[in-house]
Order: structure tokens, then C-alpha cells, then sequence
């Protein structure tokens, strides 16, 4: 096992140079979800160089890019990458940066998708070599960072058209950078977020702002319902339980002396259960029912999102045994991922399947957080993240861990 280990990490590593040329490149071209359509010929075209590989597009999303490899019976894991974007004008000062204006890689789905096409020709190996029974799908999906005009991002169209049937397991990963290269961040269960956003209107009477006893003024009635949106999670939550609710948009009025009919309040709700999830939306509409004794009305709408992701515990110690046989010297840290999103959660809570965080932390202090305008990694986290998936999925297949 200790020599099979080895070769895995050697042939990854010998990959390197060629990591970082996939990832520099996703780097300067990146595009917006439901927009991937040069870098999913990218990955198509580079699938194909692989012996056995068979590519399909198109799957759910017009951007989509499944590979599969199969040796006939036995059992089916899938890999997934994410290849989307985010809007946002990058601001490094790097010879990768963002060639397309206004759009940038800047929660690592480059590295990723670098890092899946890497574990696709170091399977493709093993499977030429006929060390390997049953199929792995590498699923490049994309659109995870938004959603269109369903309120649905990539994942669960993937699912709908077919792309995890027959998959007995799925596993990704994520750029990690408050961790460095060395450190790798697990959790079982719930380990980010359902992600819900909640569209309300405080409903008055307008008028004249001299004379405001004439009326109801949604602005007066504002305040109390603010007051009582950033009370729920505090006095009607556990403090066990997590959850969040935000508001991240308020809009009124047209002028100084004109008092508005309606208040427009938009924000986001967070939460891991089931249970809080239907708590949080409970208590957000007695929230706003405030308005109600103050002389005013109230309309609430609450778009469902992602579900929260939820990794199995199975799974999750199968990737703590390869990382720990790889990569002794490596730090496990186990605790949640946060209250992000990540559409992943549709896959999980289909089949068994878990997600882990790879330290990818530059060494020189500075914080590059995700989905900021520097975020950027130690491409020295290509290889090992080629190895953890490489390794993870043959012990699945070999039959050295199951279900």
C-alpha cells in the first residue's frame, strides 16, 4: 500500500507544471455561470486526451462537461469540479490576472477544475493499466455561484438530467486560504449553509412629510421591524443552532419632504437544519406582522435557495484515511465550513457524498480571502489535491473502503 501510495502522490506531483498551466489559464478566462462555454471546450478537448475517457456536454446545463471512465461492473464514484466565476474586477498584480474585464476566479474554481482534469489522466492511468473495476464520472459543473431566472444554479439541473445516475458516491473539494498548504479542513454533517433571501414591503400610506399624522409612514415602522429581524436568531435560536438572518438592501422614498408608501427590504436567511430553516421563516413573517399594530400592512416573499451541505461521515473518513497515509505530516481540522453557500448540498442530499476545504494559503501573511478582488494560492495544493481525489476514489473502487 505504502509504495501504491507513493506513485500516487509522485505521479501528481510530476503533474505539476501542467496544474498550473490548467489553472493559470481557467485564471485569465473566466466566465460567469451559465456563461462557461470557452472553458468548458477547454476541458472537453483536454478529457479527450485521455485513452478510454468517453465526453459528454451539455447535461443539464449547456456548459456542463461529464468524463467517464468505467472497466464495466462495479461500483460508480463521482468527482466534481466547479468552473464558474464571480463578478468581480480582479486587482492582483499577477501575469495570470483576469483578461476578461469585471469577471474573476476569486473562489478558486479554477484551481478546482485544474485539480479534477489532473485526477482524470492519473485514473486514466490506472485504468489503462487495468488496476481498476467499476467507473468514475468527473462532472465539471458549472454555474455554483448563481442562479438564473428559476433561482437555480447548476447542480440541481445536473441532477434532474441524469449526471449522478448510477453514482453510488460523490466528493469535491474547495480552495481553503486561511489554511496553508499542509492543513486540511473536514466535517461531518451539516457544514454550510441552506442559503434562503427573504423580499418584504412595509406598506403605508404615503403623504405629505409636514404633515405626518395625516398618514402611515413605512419609514416610522422600519425601525421596530429591524428591531425585531436582528432579534430572532439572538432570542428565538438556540445558541447551538446555527443560523443568521441579514438584510442587505433597504429602499424608499423620491424625496426630502415626500413620505413614502412602501419600504422595500431585502436580506438573506442562513441555517444548517431543516428545523431552524422553517423557524427563521416563521419568525421573519411575525417580524414584519409588527407593522400591522402601527397602522400599516406588510408583504413577505422567501425565495429557497441551496440546501445546506451535508457531508457524510463515511465519506469523509475515507478522505481522512488517504490524506493521513499520503500526507502524515498533514493537519486535520475538523469544524465547520461557515455559513456560505455551496450548491454541492444538492448532490449530498441525493446520494452519499462530502466536501472538504484544501489549504491553498500563500506564506507571505497577507490575507487573500474568497470572493475578494486579491484572492489567489500556493499552486503547490494542485498536486495534492490530484492525490487526495486519486487515491480516495481507487480505495472505492479496489473495495479498501465502502458504504
Amino acid at each position: 500500500m505504502l509504495n501504491q501510495s507513493e506513485s500516487v502522490v509522485e505521479k501528481s506531483n510530476k503533474l505539476l507544471d501542467q496544474l498550473i498551466e490548467w489553472r493559470r489559464m481557467f485564471h485569465q478566462y473566466p466566465e460567469l455561470s451559465f456563461q462557461e462555454y470557452g472553458t468548458s471546450r477547454y476541458i472537453a478537448e483536454s478529457l479527450r486526451d485521455i485513452a478510454g475517457m468517453k465526453v459528454e456536454t451539455g447535461i443539464g446545463v449547456d456548459t456542463s462537461v461529464i468524463g467517464t471512465l468505467t472497466s464495466g461492473e462495479g461500483p460508480t464514484i463521482g468527482l466534481r469540479a466547479d468552473i464558474d466565476a464571480l463578478p468581480i474586477k480582479e486587482r492582483n498584480s499577477v501575469p495570470y490576472a483576469s483578461k476578461n474585464e469585471g469577471v474573476m476566479h476569486a473562489c478558486g474554481h479554477d484551481a478546482h477544475t485544474a485539480i479534477l482534469l489532473g485526477a482524470a489522466h492519473v485514473l486514466g492511468e490506472w485504468f489503462q493499466n487495468g488496476k481498476l473495476q467499476g467507473t468514475v464520472k468527473f462532472v465539471f459543473q458549472p454555474a455554483e455561484e448563481n442562479t438564473d431566472k428559476h433561482g437555480l444554479t447548476g447542480s440541481p439541473y445536473l441532477i434532474q438530467d441524469g449526471a449522478y445516475e448510477g453514482v453510488d458516491a460523490a466528493i469535491a473539494l474547495h480552495m481553503c486560504p486561511w489554511l496553508q498548504v499542509g492543513a486540511v479542513q473536514i466535517n461531518d454533517g451539516y457544514s454550510m449553509a441552506n442559503i434562503d433571501v427573504f423580499h418584504g414591503k412595509i406598506l403605508g400610506s404615503g403623504g405629505h412629510a409636514a404633515y405626518p399624522e395625516r398618514g402611515n409612514d413605512p419609514i416610522w415602522m422600519l425601525g421596530p421591524v429591524l428591531q425585531a429581524l436582528y432579534g430572532i436568531v439572538s432570542r428565538k435560536i438556540s445558541a447551538l443552532d446555527a443560523g443568521v438572518v441579514s438584510v442587505g438592501q433597504v429602499h424608499a422614498g423620491t424625496a426630502s419632504n415626500i413620505l413614502p408608501s412602501e419600504v422595500l427590504i431585502e436580506g438573506t436567511i442562513r441555517s444548517y437544519s431543516p428545523e431552524t430553516r422553517e423557524l427563521l421563516s416563521v419568525e421573519l413573517d411575525k417580524a414584519f406582522s409588527i407593522v400591522k399594530n402601527l397602522g400599516g400592512d406588510y408583504s413577505l416573499r422567501i425565495q429557497k435557495g441551496e440546501p445546506a451541505l451535508r457531508n457524510s461521515p463515511i465519506i469523509n473518513n475515507w478522505i481522512s484515511v488517504t490524506i493521513q497515509q499520503l500526507f502524515p505530516d498533514f493537519m486535520i481540522i475538523k469544524r465547520p465550513f461557515g455559513m456560505g453557500g455551496e450548491d454541492f448540498g444538492y448532490v449530498t442530499g441525493k446520494l452519499p457524498g462530502a466536501m472538504f476545504f484544501l489549504g491553498c494559503g500563500q506564506k507571505d501573511g497577507i490575507q487573500r480571502e474568497l470572493h475578494t478582488p486579491f484572492f489567489d494560492l500556493d499552486e503547490n495544493c494542485l498536486p495534492v489535491g490530484v492525490a487526495i481525489l486519486s487515491e480516495t476514489a481507487m480505495k472505492f473502487l479496489k473495495g479498501e473502503v465502502s458504504l
